[in-house]
């Protein structure tokens, strides 16, 4: 009896892989999404070295972005396909690969195929779509917290990425810095696909021993028999795809255009970096007492405060004129800047099961990818246009609040009852 009993202690307490995976997940998260969010400081020494105009700089961004989003639905596709390490093995050597050829572009063809389009299919092979489903299958009582640690990857990205790349470029110029982004994605990426990522969880995933009888209903959910197609004829699809198309604008604004923006208005390049940067880095700490929440309380209630913040953050950005109202706008921003894209996903999970999250997720966050192509564009197309950053910023503000009002209506947690009932309705109609 000592025994068995002492065996359970050890069980209980024993440090779960699936946390060795979390961790892995989200330092591939810091440098992909560092990459694709940070770009703001390349824009400027781009434009000068390359001789291109703000305009045709946010062009090929955005063919970038779109190009990042088509790679959504492959990457997700892939992974349900292939093992998450071979999808992740691809991605990084299409990252190398495609950032030697950047550095050797001079024209606007070869820029944009190398940085715009290649660079782009490498990263959205090495995301969170990528990532997502393995983090789900390991997870079943705390995938709400497993889920917001990888958003932290994004947030690090903002938060360490931004004024990086800033302190690089201006010592060693932008292409070396290309170079060297590239050397240590492969140094991170190559290890953790080959030792850390394993696609085959425990049968009682992270449950607790006496959790696994409450929860076969949410087992019996994540093993749900509906199709795609049944799926993207219910709105709880739509209206997480709606969010994630204007999370796309709204993450690609602050990403492409809030430090140029704030150089345009009088703040040195420092200052600037370290007022984006603030944002991710307050994030990262909000993201964890989020991830607590999203096990706890309504997951769509959250994410319509996410959306809410977000967008006032927007108009406090372009409305601060010295760095104390800077840093205190970034730091209250911050607090609800990450989770928008794991709480989406987590409720995708709720809603349709994890047999079907990385191909929901992967076409929902295409329309994340189609935002932020539009506001790569919008943004410098605007400000060239109006000569005033408002109309992009504050644009974003009023969709991001009609995102909050859409999220709000939103169903409850998903139950097999629900899940049935949606699925009587699809075949009814």
């Amino acid at each position: 009896m000592h025994k068995e009993r002492s065996a359970r202690s050890t069980r209980a307490t024993a440090w779960y892989f699936g946390w060795n995976i979390v961790v892995a997940s989200a330092v591939v998260t810091l440098l992909t999404v560092g990459m694709r969010m940070g770009i703001g400081p390349f824009v400027l020494p781009m434009t000068k070295d390359l001789g291109f105009g703000r305009s045709l700089l946010s062009a090929i961004v955005a063919v970038g972005m779109l190009s990042y989003g088509i790679a959504m639905p492959l990457a997700g596709y892939l992974v349900a396909k292939l093992q998450t390490r071979t999808v992740l093995l691809a991605g990084t050597a299409i990252v190398v690969l495609s950032a030697i050829g950047t550095v050797f572009s001079h024209d606007p063809g070869s820029f944009g195929f190398s940085y715009g389009i290649a660079m782009s299919l490498g990263l959205g092979l090495c995301s969170p779509v990528a990532l997502t489903p393995i983090i789900s299958k390991w997870f079943t009582r705390r995938r709400g917290m497993a889920l917001f640690f990888l958003a932290t990857g994004s947030m690090a990205g903002i938060a360490v990425m931004t004024p990086l790349f800033m302190m690089l470029i201006e010592h060693i110029g932008w292409r070396h810095t290309i170079l060297c982004y590239a050397f240590f994605f492969a140094v991170v990426n190559v290890p953790v696909a080959v030792f850390i990522m394993k696609d085959d969880p425990p049968p009682q995933t992270d449950q607790l021993a006496g959790q696994r009888e409450e929860n076969r209903a949410t087992a019996a959910a994540s093993t749900s028999p509906m199709s795609i197609r049944e799926v993207l004829g219910t709105a709880p699809f739509w209206q997480i795809a709606i969010g994630l198309f204007v999370c796309g604008i709204s993450m690609n604004l602050l990403g492409t255009h809030a430090v140029p923006m704030l150089m345009d208005h009088g703040f040195g390049a420092t200052v600037s970096s370290l007022g984006v940067g603030l944002i991710g880095l307050v994030a990262i700490f909000s993201t964890l007492l989020l991830g607590q929440l999203s096990d706890r309380l309504e997951r769509r209630d959250i994410l319509a405060v996410i959306y809410l913040v977000r967008g006032l953050g927007f108009i406090a950005l372009v409305a601060v004129h010295t760095p104390g109202e800077l840093y205190a706008a970034a730091a209250i921003g911050g607090l609800a800047w990450s989770g928008s894209v794991a709480m989406s996903s987590a409720i995708l999970a709720d809603q349709y099961g994890v047999r079907l999250v990385g191909y929901l997720y992967g076409w929902a966050y295409l329309g994340h990818q189609v935002g932020a192509m539009l506001s790569a564009w919008f943004g410098g197309w605007a400000y060239e246009t109006f000569g005033s950053h408002w109309p992009a910023f504050g644009g974003t503000t009023v969709l991001l609040l009609m995102a909050a009002a859409i999220s709000k209506r939103l169903p409850a947690r998903g139950t097999p009852a629900q899940l049935d009932s949606i699925r009587r309705r699809v075949q009814h109609e």
